[in-house]
């Protein structure tokens, strides 16, 4: 099991709860050593006085906010004195609909759960009453020196924290990028738009984050597993010239009829939602029987996670980032059977 990040008391109105905050998610990335090239030597930081080139204990170490003409010390124990009570403490100021919420506030997600099975109660009561209102709650709190906005979510049984950007973190498009058009000269004309929302319709999907995986870290592995092997990967296709003004129209047009071709889509309907003249042809002919040869099936047992884990990406098999060697293997087995 694992262990809360953060644990005190949430509280809205007179009704406090004792609870401890979980990490939701987790990264998948390959982390790499830093080693001196033509050599294994591992590059380390330390913790250096720049004057004297010494290195510093952790303890040591103090934080100083430049002032300009001087630094102003701070402990770490006066960062949590002057805040002792919020530091476990997570009171709900009011109730909002979480639509009101513009995406961009949000940052990171956690689980919250209650600090023992006594108190199952009171968590079940709030996690239940924020569905059925459909609201969230506006909290804030302290954690490793930090004050957070967040908004307490009910979600699928459980309650979830997301934390929030402050307003004033929140930057200016208009000040960032130079190169906004005005509404003006950017002002796209009645076919565009007809022909840029027909390629919306045919691009259209269910949400379904179990379709997507990260292909790039895939590729790190393969990478990583050829040069063991002492062998190259293909390079990746360079990246889209983008599209000009002049031919805007033919590259909607070209990417309505890619979208709506059966190759596309997978032999689903076309844009239009009208099969193809070819595909009808097709179904009112019965097909020929072919010979099924099957093929000798490999020893699974035999790879590497990472040569498991490319073939469950090429399989399309759910699920596959959470899975263990052991599971990639079953997973395999079962697709292929």
């Amino acid at each position: 099991m694992a262990r809360p990040v953060w644990a005190g008391n949430l509280s809205f109105g007179l009704v406090s709860l004792p609870v401890g905050l979980y990490t939701a998610t987790d990264s998948h990335t390959i982390h790499f050593h830093q080693l001196q090239r033509g050599t294994s030597d591992r590059i380390r930081n330390r913790r250096v006085n720049e004057r004297t080139g010494k290195e510093v204990e952790l303890e040591d170490i103090v934080k100083g906010f430049d002032t300009g003409d001087e630094y102003v010390l701070i402990e770490p124990k006066e960062l949590e004195e002057i805040a002792p009570g919020r530091s476990r403490s997570l009171e709900i100021r009011g109730f909002v609909d979480l639509a009101e919420v513009d995406p961009i506030f949000f940052d990171k997600t956690y689980y919250l759960g209650p600090r023992g099975a006594e108190f199952g109660k009171v968590y079940s009561l709030l996690e239940q009453a924020l569905a059925r209102a459909g609201k969230a709650g506006i909290a804030t709190f302290v954690m490793r020196q930090h004050e957070y906005l967040v908004a307490l979510k009910s979600e699928n049984g459980l309650l979830t924290l997301h934390t929030l950007h402050w307003a004033d973190e929140i930057r200016d498009p208009k000040k960032e990028i130079g190169t906004l058009p005005g509404k003006a000269e950017a002002k796209a004309s009645e076919k565009e738009l007809k022909m840029a929302e027909q390629l919306i319709r045919a691009m259209s999907m269910d949400w379904d984050p179990e379709q997507f995986h990260d292909t790039f870290q895939e590729k790190v592995a393969a990478l990583i597993e050829a040069k063991k092997a002492g062998e190259t990967v293909e390079k990746a296709e360079p990246a889209a010239e983008p599209t000009g003004v002049v031919d805007l129209m033919d590259a909607l047009r070209a990417s309505i009829e890619r979208a709506g071709s059966p190759k596309a889509t997978g032999g689903k309907a076309t844009a239009s939602g009208r099969a193809p003249a070819s595909s009808k042809a097709a179904a009112k002919k019965p097909a020929a029987k072919k010979r099924i040869r099957s093929a000798p099936k490999e020893d699974l047992a035999g790879l590497t996670k990472a040569d498991l884990y490319k073939k469950a990406a090429a399989a399309n098999l759910p699920g596959r980032s959470h899975m263990s060697r052991d599971d990639l293997v079953q997973a395999l087995s079962s697709a292929a059977a």
